[in-house]
């Protein structure tokens, strides 16, 4: 079978390792403030050509901005949680 850069249907869901959950494509390409989720080519580089079709949507300014920062430490990550639930339970 061909592979392509053609996106699958959102019908069609992988397990996302940040949510731990199944998700579409359609999210993963729009998870991070309208920008694709870090883990995009990680996670669906098996399921179709997805590096060639965000190189050819995104221009180089957001290419950078999504995928070629540092990650945040996940101790970081935890204690962003942390505060977010603590913030939502005084609500």
């Amino acid at each position: 079978m061909m592979r392509t850069s053609e996106p699958p249907r959102d019908d069609y869901l992988i397990r996302c390792r940040k949510l731990g959950h199944e998700v579409p494509f359609s999210y993963c390409r729009c998870e991070s403030n309208g920008l694709p989720c870090f883990k995009t080519i990680d996670c669906w580089y098996d399921h179709f050509l997805v590096e060639d079709l965000l190189r050819r949507e995104l221009n180089a300014v957001d290419w950078g901005r999504a995928f070629e920062k540092p990650p945040k430490p996940k101790v970081l990550t935890l204690v962003d949680l942390i505060e977010q639930a603590k913030r939502s339970d005084k609500i």
